[in-house]
């Protein structure tokens, strides 16, 4: 079956480079093809990467690393001195901070173009967060002193890098108004959903999101329980606003989940 599968793809160009891909594919770590140069990534316009000269891209080509790592493999540790910088290239990674009594809080949840550890590098402070991956990932890492050399050689990179630091505390702010702002945990957990909704497409009249995360890690996000969590999407479905089922988050009521955000 295996011979018969090689000599049809023989037959054109594109399936047997399709073959040698899943081949390749299949022989690399956890999955994820093997690829060392950044700008073999598609990392989109908002990355840390958007509009670098090729002399600057060529030059973070030559002094970061890149690894992949499984589900789960935590990248870097909050209050670890800030031995580097981390680049999303493939996967999402959460970003969460703990208290002395063990509660999590998930701060952010970064996708490929995403920088990590910035701020603790250039304030020369130990990481305020600990990052986890959701799923297999590849990233590229930096280490402190080559990255504040690259920061201070190109200017191009040390402007990205203060918009990426404006965009990450834009992003606290926008955590603080969920969990700060919102009275009950039901107003907290339509806020977070509309937030997803407002980067989804609609489709038959109702907005469909890709949502891998667990009940304990979309608690994590607000600030709450798996249970209450559990209990609310439960009451949100029986009401007919939303409903979530496998990966697959389902907005049938936008305007009802409106309403909610403000509860």
């Amino acid at each position: 079956m295996a011979s018969a599968t090689l000599a049809v793809a023989r037959t054109t160009g594109s399936g047997f480079r399709y073959l040698a891909d899943a081949q390749a594919k299949a022989n690399s770590p956890y999955g994820l093809p093997i690829v060392d140069d950044m700008r073999e990534f598609q990392l989109g316009d908002q990355s840390f990467f958007a509009g670098l000269s090729s002399e600057t891209m060529e030059e973070f080509n030559r002094i970061q690393h890149t690894s992949s790592y499984p589900e789960g493999a935590v990248v870097l540790m909050e209050g670890q001195a800030a031995r580097g910088v981390y680049i999303v290239c493939r996967g999402r990674v959460k970003l969460m901070t703990t208290n002395s009594e063990g509660k999590t809080l998930i701060v952010k949840i970064a996708g490929p173009g995403e920088v990590l550890g910035l701020q603790s590098v250039v304030m020369e402070s130990p990481y305020e967060l600990t990052a986890e991956t959701l799923q297999p990932s590849q990233l590229a890492y930096v280490g402190r002193e080559q990255f504040l050399r690259f920061l201070k050689a190109h200017g191009d990179a040390c402007l990205r890098a203060t918009q990426h630091l404006s965009s990450d505390c834009q992003s606290a702010y926008e955590v603080i108004r969920s969990i700060g702002l919102c009275h009950s945990v039901a107003g907290k957990l339509a806020r977070l959903l509309n937030q997803w909704s407002s980067e989804a497409r609609v489709s038959d009249g109702v907005v469909r999101i890709k949502v891998a995360l667990t009940h304990e890690e979309l608690a994590q996000l607000i600030g709450s329980s798996r249970e209450t969590v559990t209990r609310i999407l439960g009451d949100f479905k029986r009401r007919g606003v939303v409903e979530l089922s496998g990966a697959t988050l389902t907005i049938r009521n936008q305007v009802a989940l409106d309403t909610l955000c403000v509860s």
